[in-house]
């Protein structure tokens, strides 16, 4: 199963009444698909997941694979801190027509390694649906360690990793531990090149959602040996990288897609939106990109 080079960690659009905006997501889906995303990754961080009801997350992924799962890789975001919860999710979505899952170190309760090896592969058990582990310790409180992400790969439907630890060295590791098979994706924009030039496959983005066919085109070029291409647009797209993270994601990202109008609405609370002063830095970097 190859999951694509750049995939969008998808917000989820809300109405006024922060009821989900089902037709606004489709309408959103298939913009980015349009331009840059090879795949998306549905009920994410990015997704604002922790405030959604099952229904919703259940309801979301059949509107989103029903109106363009034949178009992209639909990826769903089904592991939480709770093992059964993430195995009943998984079987949903596989039943659903997804083309894999994404599964979140399970965060607050931090169970150590051994622990973590058991919830992943339990997961991974339930389904024939390729599986894309998720380490982000900033947000979970808990690192998935080199040497577990290595035993997980050995399991035949574990297939990737989103690697978002912000620790270079941790992924040279993983890259050293892991069969050629096993994919390594970025799960930080600024990193993308970085993980690419250790045998990173691509990126789980958020900027994508604004500037997909440019990170495509920085990951196309870099993949054809084209380096110095690859290192300039990287740099062109390292101030933009860093404004979508001036506060808690997905504020900075949600707010740029009104501003561009394209489907996003409010967020959720606890999520709050920018002040004013962000706003205003916000706007015009997206002017310096020509965004609005």
């Amino acid at each position: 199963m190859e999951f694509g080079e750049v995939l969008t960690a998808m917000v989820t659009p809300f109405k006024d009444d922060l009821t989900v905006d089902y037709d606004g997501a489709v309408e959103l889906a298939e913009y980015l698909i349009n331009n840059g995303s090879d795949g998306l990754v549905v009920l994410g961080t990015t997704g604002e997941v922790p405030t959604l009801k099952l229904e919703e997350k259940i309801r979301l992924l059949e509107t989103i694979t029903d109106a363009i799962g034949d178009q992209a890789t639909i990826i769903a975001g089904t592991g939480s801190y709770s093992t059964q919860s993430s195995i009943e999710l998984t079987k949903k979505a596989e039943q659903i027509g997804v083309d894999g899952v994404m599964l979140v170190t399970p965060y607050y309760n931090k169970p150590p390694q051994d622990g973590l090896y058991e919830h992943f592969k339990s997961i991974a058990a339930v389904t024939n649906l390729p599986v894309m582990l998720y380490n982000v310790p900033g947000r979970t409180g808990k690192n998935i360690e080199p040497k577990t992400v290595a035993k997980l790969s050995e399991i035949d439907n574990v297939v990737a990793l989103k690697e978002a630890s912000g620790d270079v060295d941790q992924a040279i590791m993983i890259r050293r531990m892991t069969d050629d098979n096993f994919k390594i994706y970025s799960g930080e924009d600024t990193l993308t090149l970085p993980l690419l030039s250790i045998g990173g496959s691509g990126v789980v983005s958020v900027s994508s959602h604004l500037v997909g066919n440019q990170i495509k085109e920085m990951i196309t070029a870099f993949k054809a040996g084209k380096i110095e291409k690859a290192a300039q647009k990287n740099e062109e797209l390292n101030k933009l990288f860093k404004t979508m993270f001036i506060t808690s994601n997905p504020i900075p990202v949600k707010t740029a897609l009104n501003l561009i109008e394209q489907p996003a609405g409010r967020l959720r609370p606890p999520l709050i939106g920018l002040s004013n002063q962000l706003e205003i830095e916000l706007k015009e970097v997206l002017a310096e990109y020509n965004l609005i």
